[in-house]
């Protein structure tokens, strides 16, 4: 017999998959929504908007007073469902957290909590690692939820120089104000499946307002900057990969990676290795000085290298040598492979070209709603309860986009004030749009885009 739902989870779901990582419907995510929210917090918590809102605006939307209202938000952040930040440390703004990196990870990370987290393990096991339309979705979300950190010790001199600050790990610590650590949802999970490696637990870090809000609900605890520093040494001691926030401004998580529980390396492997993580790195050997120990193919977190044996010049069959042959479109430039070689052959290089990466989470929202078709959702959400401040924000970031991005977005809001402005601008400068004017009814547009 297939699982009975009531129709609160089913609207919980259905606001969850309006967001631009969505949640595909399965029998075994409604289990899971069944027990982190009782049936009259899936009923609010679907009416809730994307946007991160304040208590008068869940006030309006649930006609609730501001006691009751109060106390259902408070009761969510203390399970880690809703994220509460202090917004300018006076008003505070709460958000719905997506479920990774969000509240899945947060139900099994948090201390003391009433889940339980042998029944969740399995269960976000079968969803994450068995099902595929949850890990597909967050995968293709562009641009991307999360991206490498090189560890800074491996960059070479030349490079020094070149090596942005948003790509430094250390630097996001020196400036933060805040700084906590929890556990590791990956290897937690995995330690209630008995697959759990040797491997630090407790250094899934995070900062700032992100950082308060989840030492307030017992998610994580503080730690000193110094602190922060040591784990961030200790962990690349260990050959752990770095993956976190994929913004410049706004960056509030850093996650200490193994390849063999970790949920984002465990599925860009069993993806293909399709999309990428985004990097700006990536490691080569200098063949002559490779032994062929082996150590970096056993320290590489997702299988990027080979030992083979191969003429060092391609143009000759003379001169054959076992060495390590690294996949330069599986490498994730994580530098793992570099710290730990014996010979020292390994170097990080920079990539020709550097990847996109959003200003700030806004930013971010909007491309990836604009990405997977949900700019509607974004913005016509609770549109009524939007300050003009961010309806102009969000228009700002559509403003600057290249043409394919922009027809994708004007598609999606079917709206003549965007059209107007794109044939405003075609006007202005035609080159920019390739000679074709950005509207609906051209048939090189519909072709092209």
């Amino acid at each position: 017999m297939g699982h009975i739902t009531s129709k609160n989870y089913l609207s919980l779901q259905a606001r969850l998959d309006k967001a631009p990582q969505g949640a595909p419907d399965s029998e075994t995510l409604f289990k899971i929504l069944e027990h982190l929210f009782t049936e009259k917090e899936a009923e609010l918590v679907s009416k809730l908007p994307i946007r991160p809102f304040t208590i008068e605006k869940a006030m309006k939307i649930w006609n609730l007073p501001e006691v009751k209202a109060k106390k259902v938000l408070d009761g969510l952040a203390d399970k880690a469902i809703l994220i509460d930040l202090a917004k300018d440390r006076e008003e505070k703004v709460y958000a719905l957290a997506p479920p990774m990196a969000g509240f899945f990870e947060f139900s099994i990370m948090k201390m003391g909590g009433k889940f339980d987290k042998q029944l969740l393990s399995e269960l976000y096991h079968q969803y994450l690692n068995v099902e595929d339309d949850f890990g597909k979705r967050v995968f293709a979300l562009y641009p991307a939820i999360g991206r490498t950190y090189v560890h800074e010790d491996t960059i070479q001199p030349k490079d020094k120089d070149i090596i942005l600050d948003y790509e430094k790990v250390t630097k996001y610590i020196e400036n933060s104000d805040f700084w906590a650590a929890g556990i590791c949802y990956c290897r937690h999970k995995m330690e209630h499946l008995g697959k759990v490696c040797k491997a630090s637990m407790n250094v899934c870090m995070s900062f700032g307002a992100v950082g308060r809000s989840l030492c307030k609900s017992n998610v994580a605890k503080p730690l000193t900057k110094q602190e922060a520093l040591d784990m961030v040494k200790k962990c690349r001691d260990e050959g752990l990969v770095q993956i976190g926030s994929n913004m410049q401004n706004d960056f509030s998580w850093i996650c200490n990676c193994c390849g063999c529980c970790c949920e984002a390396l465990i599925a860009y492997k069993k993806l293909g290795y399709n999309p990428r993580i985004e990097t700006n790195w990536y490691a080569e050997n200098t063949i002559d000085k490779c032994t062929a120990c082996g150590m970096c193919v056993k320290k590489c977190p997702v299988n990027a290298i080979t030992l083979v044996k191969e003429p060092r010049d391609p143009h000759t069959s003379e001169g054959s040598k076992t060495f390590a042959k690294i996949d330069f479109d599986r490498c994730i430039g994580c530098g793992v492979c570099t710290r730990f070689c014996p010979p020292k052959s390994l170097k990080m290089e920079r990539r020709k070209e550097t990847n996109f990466v959003p200003m700030d989470t806004f930013e971010r929202a909007v491309l990836q709603a604009i990405d997977s078709n949900t700019l509607q959702n974004l913005i016509f959400d609770n549109y009524h309860l939007w300050q003009y401040g961010v309806l102009r924000a969000a228009l700002g970031i559509i403003f600057k986009l290249p043409p394919v991005k922009w027809t994708m977005a004007n598609r999606q809001l079917q709206s003549r004030f965007l059209t107007a402005v794109g044939n405003h601008y075609y006007k202005q400068n035609p080159e920019i749009f390739g000679g074709v004017k950005p509207d609906y009814s051209h048939p090189e547009l519909n072709k092209k885009y």
